[in-house]
């Protein structure tokens, strides 16, 4: 730059601007505040899509769960002869289905939730995480329907009183939007770049099925691999959310593998946050 400096020689004076990487960050952290209008906007938007010219609306978010349920009592309390403790195994099964479908729901949505807003992404800035994390509070929105009517089945059906302790479900819930948000946010930059992906995590959600203890109880599992075990970030949600509804009814709380579970909660949000972070700048580029 040049300027006269009043004696009339002309001087260069140059100007260097330093930009640190905590102050790039507490700025994204701003945007997202100051965008939380568009946030609830996109997740209310796709609540409106996804009951949309559909006969029975909102009740498919009870629907699906009470199915899973039917069929996954049947299975393994009839069929494979699996006991509950002593609990009902209706409402046992049906305390591990519900996490579990917020869970998957989120992975579905938010892994795609790029691809569906590509006409957003590549014309208007934002901070592209507030579109998968909507996905996410979306499934929520399902999961708390959901929940409001297993405690209605428990109590009409079952003549089962919820305890106090149901409270308790909160903390294993945050664990479950935690490990939700790191997966989606992971696999959502995942699909931008490799389109694989969207045929990939509908196999990771059906996997997932097979191998939570959706339909049993986490204690038919040998005590030498139950930690190994408790590294799906789900298992301990699930067994949070059995123990604060039923208590030791049916299998007493193993910390050790909830303890699993938050640790591998907490990395996969961090490692999710951080790689879509390194991956947003490029989206519009390679959507």
């Amino acid at each position: 730059m040049k300027g006269d400096m009043g004696n009339g020689e002309i001087k260069n004076i140059k100007y260097t601007l330093h930009i640190s990487p905590g102050k790039v960050e507490i700025n994204y952290f701003k945007d997202l505040w100051r965008y939380r209008e568009l946030f609830l906007f996109l997740a209310w938007r796709d609540v409106l899509v996804r009951y949309k010219q559909t006969v029975i609306g909102v009740l498919w978010s009870v629907l699906r769960p009470l199915i899973t349920m039917i069929v996954f009592t049947i299975v393994f309390s009839k069929l494979a002869n699996l006991n509950s403790n002593g609990a009902p195994y209706g409402i046992m099964v049906f305390a591990g289905t519900l996490p579990w479908q917020f869970f998957s729901n989120s992975l579905s949505d938010s892994g795609n939730s790029l691809i569906a807003n590509s006409h957003l992404i590549s014309k208007v800035y934002f901070p592209r995480v507030i579109i998968p994390a909507s996905s996410v509070i979306v499934s929520f929105i399902d999961f708390l329907i959901a929940f409001l009517i297993m405690l209605a089945i428990m109590v009409l059906w079952y003549s089962f009183i919820p305890p106090a302790s149901i409270v308790l479900i909160i903390p294993f819930l945050a664990l479950a939007f935690f490990s939700s948000l790191g997966l989606g946010f992971l696999l959502s930059a995942l699909t931008v770049k490799y389109r694989d992906f969207r045929y990939i995590v509908p196999f990771i959600v059906q996997f997932g099925l097979y191998i939570s203890p959706v339909g049993f109880m986490s204690s038919i599992v040998p005590e030498k691999w139950r930690l190994l075990y408790s590294l799906n970030p789900i298992v301990g949600v699930i067994d949070g959310f059995r123990w604060a509804i039923l208590g030791d009814v049916s299998q007493p709380l193993w910390w050790p593998g909830v303890a699993v579970s938050a640790v591998v909660s907490a990395l996969l949000f961090v490692i999710g946050f951080g790689y879509f972070r390194n991956t947003e700048k490029a989206f519009a580029d390679v959507i």
